[in-house]
């Protein structure tokens, strides 16, 4: 069944934590590899060169955190610079997840990596 990556994600992230309270070590390495399979897709390159990384400890079933830097161009073509940014997806009632990007808003940088992740996790795979 295809699902968006946003649910993907928020599923694994909840039973790995079970599995880990429960201390069901087969489980939680199930569920730690559904997560790092997802996130092979995840946002890399065009800016985003370090790749996207899932927050493990602060990630759970209602909230997901993910972390990226963006590396920054200057007019002529030169690198200018890091930004960091921790990417916060929340459900909505009304558009399905919200998301929330923190971190300085060079080159007005923050709608940018909103449409990129946005697309991501509504994303649908198998």
């Amino acid at each position: 069944m295809n699902r968006p990556n946003y649910e993907r994600l928020a599923s694994s992230i909840d039973a790995f934590h079970t599995c880990v309270r429960t201390k069901n070590e087969f489980g939680k390495d199930l569920h730690e590899s559904n997560i790092a399979v997802i996130m092979k897709s995840a946002p890399s390159g065009s800016g985003i060169d370090l790749g996207t990384r899932f927050d493990w400890d602060k990630s759970t079933r209602d909230l997901l955190v993910l972390n990226a830097d963006f590396h920054h161009m200057d007019e002529q073509g030169g690198y200018d610079g890091w930004t960091e940014h921790t990417i916060r997806v929340r459900a909505s009632l009304l558009f399905g997840i919200e998301i929330r990007i923190t971190g300085i808003n060079k080159n007005n940088i923050k709608e940018y990596l909103h449409n990129v992740y946005y697309e991501w996790l509504k994303e649908e795979t198998e």
